[in-house]
């Protein structure tokens, strides 16, 4: 097959790229260049440099070419523009959700789908096809499983999508970059988000959205416990970084016209709100979820039971089977059975 395969600079994707070597595959590499550096080099470190560096040692390596395309200005369009405008709104997005539906398997899509017959990633995830179409599945590795990150493309984008870590295990990659001597074979996994490398979320948000103080209230007594530098700092379910004392206290709601956060130390009497919410914005790769199916409310292993129940054509009611603490307006909820990954909404107060 020809394959276009994007490639960051990490062991999961360096490993992909040899994988498909191995299977004597067409291959062209690609290296996305989406990092902010001119925007916030003021604020820290963007390590795109030493990614591309090693990005080119492994292509040398597998004698495999490399082609470097720039979608910063897409990038900063479809990801980053609409995540300060919902932090705006006293949201919480995932930018890494987006960059996966708008950028690698769009933008870049668009640069070049009609020259190969699929993208590889090295993403954990998995796909089945069932008749015409094609079906996101979840993998042996319930730690790394990414399906989370995945739940919002399309059915045209997962069918043209190659995953060659599916059946592979974290160490397993980690043994076939030592088999391949990868450059980058000793090189620790990238945490936080895509765009920002080494830049602290919080100083981030501070370039954009400056400060503004305001008022951290107990919401069940109303008095005044302390003060924040702007609400966006905060996040529903947030338990950590308040600086009070008198906990543990966790943020309930947001008052974004007032710049107040609201915050309880009655964790039991929280608990047992946080079991009903709202998603809109939906997106069911395939067909629409059964009314009782598993939910995923962040990326790693927990999965509940729910039922879902339809509201209007792109709204559902979500009941959770317990109650979950991280609930956050602007976050994806992401639905499954055992394998499927059906697709995801993201949740709203409404």
């Amino acid at each position: 097959m020809k394959i276009a395969a994007l490639v960051s600079g990490g062991v999961d994707s360096s490993v992909m790229l040899n994988l498909l070597k191995r299977d004597e595959h067409d291959i062209t590499a690609f290296y996305l260049k989406i990092w902010l550096e001119d925007d916030l080099s003021s604020l820290g470190e963007c390590p795109w440099e030493e990614d591309l560096s090693f990005v080119r040692e492994v292509c040398e390596q597998a004698e495999i070419e490399l082609k470097i395309i720039n979608l910063q200005k897409e990038y900063w369009e479809r990801v980053v523009e609409y995540c300060i405008n919902q932090v705006k709104l006293g949201n919480t997005p995932n930018p890494d959700m987006l960059c996966n539906s708008r950028v690698k398997f769009d933008a870049f899509f668009d640069a070049v789908n009609e020259d190969f017959d699929y993208v590889a990633t090295g993403h954990y995830a998995g796909t089945k096809v069932v008749g015409d179409n094609t079906q996101l599945t979840r993998v042996r590795d319930q730690i790394k499983d990414q399906t989370y990150f995945l739940a919002n493309l399309s059915q045209k984008q997962v069918a043209k999508s190659l995953f060659p870590l599916a059946p592979y295990l974290k160490s397993e990659v980690r043994a076939l970059a030592q088999e391949f001597d990868l450059p980058n074979k000793d090189r620790k996994d990238s945490q936080g988000i895509c765009f920002l490398g080494k830049i602290k979320y919080n100083d981030f948000l501070k370039h954009y959205l400056k400060e503004k103080q305001g008022d951290i209230i107990d919401i069940d007594t109303g008095r005044k416990l302390g003060n924040h530098k702007g609400f966006w700092y905060h996040t529903t379910g947030q338990r950590k970084g308040m600086g009070l004392g008198g906990g543990p206290w966790i943020v309930t709601k947001k008052d974004i016209e007032k710049n107040i956060v609201y915050v309880s130390n009655n964790m039991e009497s929280y608990a047992k709100n946080q079991t009903s919410f709202t998603i809109k914005d939906v997106n069911w790769i395939m067909n629409e979820p059964p009314r009782t199916c598993k939910i995923k409310l962040r990326h790693g292993v927990k999965v509940l039971d729910c039922t879902l129940t339809k509201i209007k054509e792109d709204s559902y009611n979500v009941i959770l089977n317990e109650p979950d603490q991280g609930i956050a307006s602007g976050q994806y909820a992401v639905f499954y059975d055992d394998e499927l990954c059906y697709g995801c909404g993201v949740i709203c107060d409404e």
